[in-house]
């Protein structure tokens, strides 16, 4: 196991720049996540640690080696690709093998190392099989197995439960972090999907635009993010943005909406001016329903959406769309109006035109 530490590492295809300066600190034995949105970077980011595309610039370290000019099969990683990549002529066993046939292993020590990665990862009824006889779940096993095998100080994944469907994504995603947690080997996971983020890292860093905006664990950006692109970004539902203006009201901070309303200000913000354009953020679940005749935000309601568990109601207040989820059973009608109060220790205050949070 190692840790990796990248330090202002930048690329370019030509003239176009890709990743501006990266910092991340990744630690021995952690679990890493990279998240955004398509084209931000992230699998970019990835393949330079892998080596498998060059850096332009920065410094990329796997334990105590620099490995910027060292070639991917020297930097000791092992990678999980989104479309699995397993040989369709060999087995389940020697697909697994592979690697450490080609390193000239010993065979008692290629069937040992095998056949634990099989009992690890529940492979063993299936080592005789070929990968078109297997579903998409048990292939994704086989690509991990192949990568335990190998015993690398780091993994690396890429997307890995993409191309599943959504039920088997959910029970994956368990199961690469109980292998995480077996083998504490230093984990990079690269995905789109915030949820998946959220389940699974130690760690997050949250990239746009070949920048990260942020790096935490999940709780963290969640409870605070320092902008709201990550605001936006983690969370689902995603948060709800109101557009307002920053008053003071007997020397108490209040957020006038568009209508006029005004609601009392975040607990936790500061930094604003009186006048000042801001955003108020408030997640799904952090609003609650009052009465009219205690004052609240009025919303129109759209769509209401019963899951048993939970009630989802969309609404609508003077064109800027909410969501909101109540733990409890709610009949709305569509058209109807409803009042809702944030809670305050949880809700967020934005400058509007940076989009930086105001914290005290």
């Amino acid at each position: 196991m190692a840790s990796v530490s990248i330090q202002s590492v930048r690329k370019r295809f030509g003239a176009v720049e890709i990743l501006h300066g990266v910092d991340i600190s990744i630690a021995d034995g952690s679990f890493t996540v990279l998240v955004g949105p398509s084209g931000c970077g992230k699998s970019t980011l990835l393949r330079m640690i892998a080596g498998l595309e060059q850096i332009s610039g920065g410094e990329i370290r796997i334990g105590d080696k620099v490995v910027n000019d060292m070639p991917p099969k020297e930097r000791d990683i092992a990678m999980v690709f989104q479309n699995y990549a397993l040989y369709p002529h060999m087995t389940v066993r020697d697909n697994m093998a592979f690697s450490l046939m080609l390193a000239k292993t010993e065979r008692a020590q290629v069937d040992e190392k095998v056949n634990r990665a099989a009992g690890i990862l529940g492979l063993r009824e299936l080592l005789e099989r070929f990968p078109r006889q297997l579903s998409g779940g048990q292939r994704q096993r086989v690509a991990m197995g192949r990568a335990i095998v190998r015993d690398p100080q780091v993994f690396l994944f890429d997307e890995p439960l993409s191309n599943l469907d959504a039920k088997l994504r959910v029970a994956m995603r368990s199961e690469i972090k109980e292998l995480h947690q077996r083998l504490a080997t230093t984990s990079i996971y690269v995905t789109h999907d915030q949820i998946e983020a959220m389940t699974m890292g130690d760690q997050i860093v949250v990239m746009k635009d070949g920048r990260i905006e942020q790096t935490g664990s999940p709780l963290e950006l969640y409870d605070r993010p320092v902008n709201t692109f990550v605001a936006g970004f983690i969370g689902s539902p995603a948060m709800n943005f109101l557009p307002g203006t920053l008053r003071v009201e007997g020397g108490a901070a209040k957020v006038e909406l568009a209508d006029g309303t005004r609601v009392d200000a975040p607990l936790h913000a500061g930094g604003g001016r009186p006048g000042q354009a801001v955003i108020y953020g408030t997640r799904p679940e952090h609003l609650r329903l009052v009465d009219a005749s205690n004052g609240g935000i009025a919303t129109e309601v759209v769509v209401v959406e019963p899951t048993g568990a939970e009630t989802f109601v969309a609404c609508r207040h003077r064109g800027t769309e909410l969501a909101v989820v109540f733990h409890d059973r709610h009949d709305f009608r569509p058209g109807s109006t409803i009042h809702l109060q944030p809670d305050l220790g949880r809700a967020h205050l934005f400058d509007a035109g940076s989009g930086q949070r105001l914290a005290a």
